[in-house]
C-alpha cells in the first residue's frame, strides 16, 4: 500500500511520536552538553588533521580544511538539522531510511552506519594511547600497549554507563580543557608566521599521498548526523537541533583551520614529521614545553570526549532499532536509575575492543567506506522524503528547492565515491565482508521474528510501495 498524501503518512508516524513523548520524562540534553556532543562526534579538536600536511603538504590541507566544509560538513549538518527536527526519536537515521524506503533498508542504514561508528570508536583508545607514549615511553609497543588499550576501552565504558547527562557535561569540560591549548599556541604564534609557507605544495620530490589526505578530511570532519541518534533524549529537539549543529560548525571549523595555519606558517617542519602527534611537538617550538605537556594531555582528553560521545549515539541508535522492530526488544533495555542502554553500551564496546587491535590505517579505511555507503543511503532518503511527502511537518527545513538539494547531495556524492575508490584492497575485503553480514543479519532477523524466536515490538510498519 502506498501514502498518497501527507495526512496518510502522519497518522502512520503517529506511534513513533507518542514514544518520543513517552520520554519525555528523561530528556536530558541541553543546548551546550548538546553542541559539545556534537563537536566531539564529529572532531574533538585537531589532534588527527597533521597527516592531511603530510599526504598533500601545507596550502593543499589548509584548502582542503576551508573547502570541505562547504563541499561535506555544512551538506550533512543540513539534513540532519531538518530531518532530525521531522523525526524526533531515538534512532535518527535508522527512522529516515526506515520511513523513505521500508524495513530492509532501515536495517542496512542501522548495520551500516552502526559498524562505521563503531569500528571509529576503536581508534579513539588506540589515540589516546598514542599520546600518553610521549609521556610514558612504556606503553609504545607490547604487552603494555595492549594492556593499556585494553583497560582505557573498558573505563571509557563505565563512564558511558553512567548516563547522558553526565556524558554531555563531561563532554563541555573535556572540550573546553583540550581545545583551549590550540588557541594560547595559535596566539603565541602570530609573530612568527610567515604566510609565504601557507602556498607550499610540499617538498621537492615528496609524493602525494592522496588516499591519506582525503581519508583524513573524512575522518576529521564527518559524522555529524550520529547526534541524531539521541534526538529523543533532547529537550525540544525542534529548536535545540539547528542551534547545536551550527554552533558545532563554527566550533569544528575554527578548530581545525586556526591551529593549522599556525603551526604551518610558524614552524619549520620536514613534511614527513607530519604525523599524529605532531602537533604537541609543533606546540614546544612555538612556546615551550609545558604546552606541549597540555596538548598531550588534551589529547587524551578528547579521545575520551569522542569516545563517549560516539558510544552513546551508538548505544542510543540500537535503542531506536529495537523501538521499530528491526532487532529484538533486549536490545532496548536501559539502566533502571539513568536510563542508559545497556545493553547496546556493552555490545558496541566489545565490538570496538576487538577493532582496536587492528592497524590505525585500516580502522578509519574501513569506518570511511562504509560510512559513505550509509551516506549514500541517507542523501537518497533524504530527497525521496522531500519529494514524495513535501506536506510533511518540518519545523526545520533546509532552505532550498528540491533541484538545488539534488546538486547539493550530488556534489557530496561525488566525494563518497571518491573516498570508497581509492581505499585499499584490504579496506574493501573488510567492507565487503560486512555489507554481506548486514544484507544477512536483516534476513535473519526477519526469519526470527517468523518464528517467533526472539520478542520484538511491533515497530511502525512504513506504508510506502517502493517497487
Amino acid at each position: 500500500m502506498a501514502i498518497d498524501d501527507a495526512t496518510a503518512f502522519e497518522v502512520e508516524t503517529e506511534p513513533l511520536q507518542n514514544r518520543v513523548k513517552s520520554t519525555e520524562k528523561t530528556k536530558k540534553l541541553t543546548l551546550i552538553p548538546l553542541v559539545f556532543l556534537i563537536y566531539f562526534e564529529v572532531a574533538g579538536g585537531p589532534y588527527g588533521e597533521e597527516p592531511a600536511v603530510q599526504g598533500a603538504g601545507p596550502l593543499l590541507a589548509i584548502l582542503g580544511f576551508l573547502i570541505f566544509p562547504f563541499i561535506w560538513s555544512i551538506p550533512e549538518a543540513l539534513i540532519t538539522a531538518e530531518l532530525s527536527t521531522a523525526f524526533a526519536g531515538n534512532g535518527g537515521f535508522v527512522i529516515w531510511a526506515h520511513y523513505a524506503f521500508g524495513p530492509f533498508f532501515g536495517s542496512m542504514m542501522g548495520s551500516l552506519k552502526f559498524l562505521s561508528t563503531v569500528i571509529n570508536i576503536a581508534s579513539f583508545p588506540v589515540q589516546c594511547i598514542d599520546y600518553l607514549k610521549k609521556l610514558f615511553p612504556i606503553f609504545s609497543d607490547g604487552q603494555p600497549r595492549n594492556i593499556a588499550i585494553s583497560v582505557s576501552t573498558l573505563i571509557f565504558c563505565f563512564l558511558n554507563l553512567s548516563g547522558l547527562a553526565i556524558v554531555g557535561y563531561v563532554a563541555v569540560a573535556l572540550g573546553v580543557i583540550s581545545l583551549l591549548p590550540f588557541f594560547i599556541m595559535s596566539a603565541i604564534a602570530i609573530p612568527s608566521i610567515n604566510p609565504k609557507k601557507w602556498l607550499s605544495t610540499g617538498q621537492q620530490g615528496a609524493k602525494k599521498d592522496w588516499n591519506l589526505f582525503f581519508n583524513t578530511l573524512f575522518w576529521n570532519l564527518n559524522y555529524w548526523d550520529n547526534v541524531s541518534t539521541m534526538a529523543g533524549e533532547v529537550d525540544n529537539p525542534q529548536k535545540q537541533f539547528p542551534v547545536a549543529l551550527l554552533s558545532a560548525v563554527i566550533l569544528t571549523c575554527l578548530g581545525y583551520i586556526i591551529p593549522l595555519m599556525a603551526v604551518t606558517g610558524a614552524v619549520n617542519a620536514d613534511q614527513t614529521e607530519w604525523e599524529i602527534g605532531y602537533m604537541a611537538n609543533a606546540a614546544r617550538t612555538i612556546s615551550g614545553q609545558w604546552l606541549k605537556y597540555w596538548i598531550e594531555i588534551g589529547a587524551i582528553l578528547a579521545g575520551i570526549g569522542a569516545f563517549e560521545a560516539q558510544l552513546s549515539s551508538c548505544s542510543y541508535q540500537l535503542l531506536g532499532m529495537a523501538e521499530l522492530g528491526i532487532l529484538p526488544k533486549f536490545f532496548g533495555l536501559k539502566l533502571k536509575n539513568v536510563g542508559t542502554p545497556w545493553v547496546g553500551i556493552l555490545l558496541s564496546t566489545v565490538i570496538s575492543f576487538g577493532a582496536s587491535h587492528l592497524d590505525f590505517t585500516i580502522i578509519i579505511g574501513a569506518a570511511n567506506f562504509l560510512y559513505c555507503l550509509g551516506m549514500l543511503l541517507e542523501f537518497s532518503a533524504f530527497i525521496w522524503l522531500r519529494w514524495k511527502f513535501p506536506a510533511l511537518e518540518r519545523p526545520y527545513r533546509v532552505p532550498m528547492r528540491l533541484p538545488a538539494l539534488v546538486i547539493m547531495c550530488l556534489v557530496s556524492s561525488v566525494f563518497l565515491v571518491v573516498i570508497m575508490l581509492i581505499a585499499t584492497r584490504i579496506v574493501h575485503l573488510i567492507s565487503g565482508l560486512m555489507t554481506v553480514g548486514a544484507i544477512g543479519w536483516y534476513f535473519l532477523m526477519k526469519y526470527c521474528k517468523s518464528k517467533k524466536w526472539l520478542e520484538f515490538n511491533r515497530g511502525n510498519q512504513v506504508m510506502v510501495d517502493v517497487l
